[in-house]
């Protein structure tokens, strides 16, 4: 059955069944014509609708379904997961794996009738090296953007070091023993966790003139601080002024913020360097056509040089440029340093990025959310209480600062 998820996270539970069972009762056969005529009547190519970056979970996993609850961001037809097992030191396996409508963005229910099976390569279970990632087979049908969308996927044997991504802002959930990909209820999914777990991209066929956004950065664009669970993200905010464009002016945005991170290679960063994961977070994803750089609080608190700092944003804009990506920035915001000598380095970073002509454009999130009296702290209601991360506020604050005719190139 052709699939279609058009039901968005803040739907009751209610209205999300009954809303998926019209859509799967009456509209099937509707919709696969209309895929395919869409396609014979222009051009697709495959962009990335939602991704996060791949890093470390603490423990290990054993013969266990995991319920992953993603956002997307832009809408379109023939949805692909791919999966990884960046981090890991031997195979896994996943028994099966399938994507269905979450009853709600913090449940491990799912839509009666929804839940779909995913296949690799024609076969239901897949092995992944380590080191590895694989992508699914094409799912016919379409979805929609700003869409919740539940990936299970039941491991089978052990994961020893488990590739996942840390600090979701968004519940994740964790099975008893046994294979419960295909269940639609919430029964066997006790346990609730703060993990994507191996899952690190969904992808989708949209118009070729499409592209996607890839977001790299640090925990401010990770979302910490914001209200879980109710992507309030700066790149949900953003997301969400991109969906009410005309269609031609569309894009993805791919998050690939990573908590702890820094751009440099210094100090015991959390999760690889940016200049690293520029390559492999990023540049790897389908259809990535410009970069957002909103990093760099981590290298100053910790003590790197603004000198060391600028380097490092520069390797990363010829990198990106080298393989005819844009390159766009955000000024780093105040995060309550109380060092004068770290203060003055975010303030140097901050005056190479407003003048130079390094990027294809800068945005000045620094002025849009430091208290107007004191530069070197969040403004209140920008502040979510911590003095570095942002607000719901504040993260829609930022996103709606910026002028979206600006990120092209």
């Amino acid at each position: 059955m052709p699939l279609t998820w058009s039901v968005r996270s803040r739907i009751a539970a209610g209205c999300a069944a009954a809303l998926a069972a019209t859509l799967f009762a009456t509209g099937a056969g509707t919709l696969a014509g209309s895929t395919a005529d869409a396609a014979q009547a222009r051009p697709l190519s495959t962009v990335t609708t939602w991704a996060a970056s791949d890093d470390k979970a603490g423990g290990s996993l054993t013969d266990v379904t995991v319920r992953n609850v993603v956002h997307t961001t832009i809408g379109g037809g023939n949805l692909r997961i791919r999966l990884s097992n960046n981090f890991g030191t031997s195979a896994i396996t996943f028994s099966s794996a399938y994507i269905g409508t979450p009853t709600a963005s913090d449940s491990a229910a799912i839509v009666p009738g929804s839940n779909r099976r995913i296949t690799f390569g024609g076969k239901t279970s897949v092995t992944i090296p380590a080191g590895g990632v694989v992508l699914s087979d094409r799912l016919p049908g379409t979805v929609a953007p700003g869409a919740d969308l539940s990936v299970s996927l039941a491991l089978k044997g052990t994961a020893s070091v488990i590739t996942a991504h840390n600090r979701t802002m968004q519940y994740t959930f964790k099975s008893g023993t046994g294979d419960w990909a295909a269940d639609e209820s919430a029964d066997h999914f006790g346990t609730q966790d703060a993990n994507w777990f191996f899952l690190d991209a969904i992808t989708l066929d949209a118009p070729t003139r499409v592209g996607t956004m890839a977001a790299l950065g640090d925990s401010i664009t990770d979302g910490v601080g914001s209200t879980i669970n109710a992507n309030h993200r700066w790149t949900d905010e953003l997301a969400a002024r991109v969906e009410r464009l005309p269609e031609v002016k569309r894009f993805g945005i791919a998050n690939e913020g990573i908590s702890g991170n820094r751009v440099t290679s210094g100090g015991g960063s959390t999760g690889l360097p940016g200049q690293t994961r520029l390559v492999r977070d990023v540049l790897t994803k389908p259809g990535i056509g410009s970069v957002f750089l909103f990093e760099g609080i981590n290298d100053v608190s910790g003590g790197v040089s603004a000198d060391a700092l600028i380097a490092a944003d520069r390797q990363i804009v010829e990198q990106a440029h080298a393989m005819g990506k844009c390159v766009f920035a955000a000024t780093i915001t105040p995060a309550n340093l109380d060092d004068a000598d770290r203060e003055a380095t975010r303030n140097e970073v901050n005056r190479y990025l407003r003048t130079t002509g390094d990027f294809d454009a800068v945005f000045d999130f620094d002025a849009v959310v430091r208290d107007p009296s004191d530069a070197t702290r969040l403004a209140a209601p920008y502040d979510s209480g911590d003095h570095i991360h942002l607000s719901d506020a504040g993260y829609r604050a930022v996103a709606d600062s910026i002028d979206l005719r600006r990120l092209t190139c």
